[in-house]
């Protein structure tokens, strides 16, 4: 529908790739393994949308080492796609955007571009509302537990980890993740070891080997951890490798979580429809925004399988408030420089913001480490 016929229409869409640096390079097992260099920055793909009743919205995507100049060209390609349509039709809207770029799947790089715009419509859609996008799911809660991940990095010798550690649990975060996958999987039982000696066993502690064991690997890794009350191993195994996952999954006590890596619904639900996983991990800009995203939500339900969103505190706070079983969110103070809005954080968990949308504003810095913008317009 038009504009003109009194309806809400797309005016237009303003893309940018921003390259937002790390100010220390981070090196997880892909790194100690040599299949990838420490990441040294993030390029976040941005998208903002405005509507012909002077309603707008801000949605994002990222891509780690690779692939930002790729979402960037794709979202560029496909935005005209949203021109002069309604903004409040965004399942509609989400399929024509993956029939537009359909040549090039509907997975990966395709929906991690989609992801920035169908984000920035339910920004809107929630803003019109005047209401959080967490409230406008139907949020469940007002607090979500929440887990340091940007401390426990392999780079990091383990004295710092402690360090950090024990300054993550004083500003009021609730548990600490560790990265694992050394050569010697003995440095990852030590690191494992000095951590909850350090913390103590009442704080949840989840290790991460970032798909770098092989099964053999992994069954003796899992086994050696058991003994640590984890909250869960994360990754042990190639993220496509489901009957892997889930064989251990079903031999050892401590829950395995997995999911970060993939890039559509049909994806998480191999993993749900053969229940070989204890914690799914979506990650909303991977998957193809907020409509996938509450698609795998929905499956996972169904499955009894629990949830807990990758990375993007940001935009998961709202999306893990929305579900119907508690669900922990990963902070990590790596977007930080984005937004001029800070989370609040206190007694172990994450406040959900109230604030219209998703209740974020981009910074000027922000702008200043854009690299490229492209206005799509009628």
């Amino acid at each position: 529908m038009s504009g003109a016929q009194g309806h809400d229409a797309i005016v237009d869409v303003r893309l940018s790739t921003i390259a937002l640096p790390l100010a220390t390079p981070v090196s997880d097992a892909k790194v100690l393994t040599g299949v990838q260099k420490p990441m040294a920055e993030i390029a976040i793909l941005v998208a903002e949308i405005r509507t012909t009743h002077g309603h707008s919205g801000l949605g994002f995507s990222y891509a780690t080492r690779g692939g930002g100049p790729a979402q960037f060209a794709h979202a560029v390609e496909i935005a005209p796609a949203l021109i002069g349509e309604d903004p409040n039709d965004i399942q509609r809207l989400w399929t024509k955007l993956a029939w537009a770029g359909a040549s090039v799947g509907r997975s990966g790089v395709a929906t991690q571009a989609i992801a920035a715009i169908d984000t920035a419509l339910w920004d809107i859609k929630a803003r019109r509302a005047g209401l959080s996008l967490a409230k406008l799911l139907g949020s469940h809660r007002d607090t979500l537990p929440c887990y340091n991940s940007s401390g426990g990095y392999l780079h990091t010798p383990i004295g710092e980890v402690l360090d950090r550690a024990t300054a993550s649990l004083e500003r009021g975060i609730g548990g600490l993740k560790l990265k694992v996958g050394q050569p010697d999987g003995r440095e990852d039982i030590r690191r494992v070891r000095a951590l909850r000696d350090h913390v103590g066993a009442g704080v949840p502690i989840m290790v991460d080997a970032n798909q770098q064991w092989d099964r053999a690997t992994a069954w003796r890794m899992v086994r050696a951890l058991d003994e640590f009350d984890l909250t869960w191993i994360e990754e042990p195994l190639d993220a496509y490798d489901v009957e892997g996952h889930g064989r251990l999954s079903r031999e050892f006590d401590t829950p395995i979580a997995t999911g970060e890596m993939l890039t559509n619904v049909d994806e998480y639900w191999s993993y749900l429809r053969d229940q070989a996983v204890d914690i799914l991990q979506p990650d909303a800009p991977r998957v193809g925004g907020v409509t996938p995203f509450l698609a795998t939500a929905t499956l996972a339900d169904r499955a009894g399988i629990a949830i807990a969103p990758h990375f993007v505190m940001e935009l998961h706070v709202h999306l893990a408030a929305a579900l119907a079983a508690p669900a922990w969110v990963e902070h990590f103070e790596w977007l930080e420089p984005l937004f001029e809005e800070r989370i609040t954080i206190a007694d172990g968990r994450m406040v959900v913001p109230t604030g219209p949308g998703l209740g974020l504003t981009l910074t000027g810095q922000a702008r200043a480490w854009a690299t490229a913008e492209v206005v799509v317009a009628g």
